[in-house]
């Protein structure tokens, strides 16, 4: 069975829902194809302590306003899913789920979507499809040699999975801080980065964090010198179970190991430790695998984009996988922008 629509969607995350509410507003005709069983993006299966780096006001969407979560200055991801359940529903966004695109093809002036489900057939595709699907796996010598648990961020929940485990958290990031911080006080942990961690200021947050990210856009843009953007700031935004930990002296980090052994780690210099579980906290790629047919891979992996739109393939936009497609459009608050305007040139496009 065959459909046909103006503009298909492949993603009904955070970035998905904001190019819905935008091509609403523009009156194009529009679907949106979500591979999950239930709303709320990647953000229903996080682990359980995580909160967001931003208040409420400064984590919403285009059009509302996430309401605050009782009792939380910065909202945990439960009350995310919430946020983005009841947004599909005020703008009654068209989500079909659960459907898997397998691949994105040309088709003489439209673009052909197959699915799990069904055909669609399109003027426009808009790729909103995240990276929390992909993570990425260093590759360390001895990761198939170790005995114990090896977990990616997709797979950590809570501390109470490791008690009475020697855990080893390998990872300088957002994600690496904070699950250390989430087992630094009941556990024996070992918190390894590739350099020593960098702590943001502890009055800054999300919003300094977009501002950052869109003045580094605008500079680039105007072709004056690279302000560094949030890297400039440092890496780890000091939200306050990580201050915490971090001012009790528990989040003491140490330099990458060379390899791992059968029971654990070892550095270049010799020294070793113990070790039942290690858990990486090193990232994600971009999930692009139904783009596949559409061959606009560079030899890096990313494609081609001038703002959101694919280079090579004029009728694909790409929204949400980082600052590569808009200034921290990864972000709740980040992605409303280039979701508008990835909206306005699709309906420039089909209404051609």
């Amino acid at each position: 069975m065959t459909r046909t629509t103006q503009v298909v969607v492949v993603g009904g995350g955070q970035a998905g829902l904001a190019a819905g509410y935008h091509l609403r507003r523009l009156g194009v005709e529009f679907v949106i194809l979500d591979a999950q069983a239930a709303p709320g993006g990647a953000w229903q299966y996080t682990w359980d302590s995580l909160h967001l780096f931003s208040p409420a006001a400064f984590s919403s969407l285009p059009g509302w306003l996430m309401p605050t979560q009782a009792g939380a200055e910065y909202p945990d991801a439960a009350h995310v899913v919430s946020y983005l359940r009841d947004y599909e529903k005020r703008y009654d966004l068209p989500v079909e789920r659960p459907v898997r695109v397998l691949g994105v093809h040309r088709d003489g002036e439209l673009l052909r979507v197959e699915t799990d489900s069904r055909t669609w057939r399109a003027r426009a595709v808009l790729s909103s499809t995240g990276t929390w699907w992909r993570p990425f796996l260093p590759a360390v010598p001895g990761r198939g040699v170790f005995g114990g648990v090896q977990l990616h961020t997709v797979e950590y929940r809570r501390p109470q999975d490791f008690v009475g485990r020697r855990v080893i958290v390998v990872g300088g990031g957002n994600s690496g801080a904070q699950i250390a911080a989430d087992l630094a006080y009941d556990h024996e942990l070992t918190w390894v980065t590739q350099r020593p961690p960098r702590f943001l200021a502890d009055n800054i947050d999300g919003r300094a964090l977009f501002d950052a990210a869109t003045g580094r856009r605008r500079a680039l843009d105007e072709g004056h010198t690279d302000t560094g953007g949030v890297a400039s700031l440092g890496d780890i935004v000091a939200v306050p179970p990580v201050r915490e930990a971090r001012d009790r002296g528990l989040l003491k980090a140490a330099p990458m190991f060379s390899r791992l052994t059968r029971g654990g780690v070892e550095w270049a210099d010799g020294t070793c430790a113990e070790a039942d579980a290690v858990i990486w906290c090193t990232g994600f790629r971009p999930a692009l695998s139904h783009l596949a047919p559409l061959q606009l891979r560079g030899r890096r992996g990313h494609i081609a984009t001038t703002g959101t739109r694919a280079v090579d393939e004029p009728r694909l936009h790409l929204l949400g996988y980082g600052d590569w497609t808009g200034p921290a459009s990864a972000t709740l608050i980040g992605v409303g922008r280039p979701a508008r305007d990835a909206s306005r040139e699709i309906a420039q496009l089909v209404r051609a």
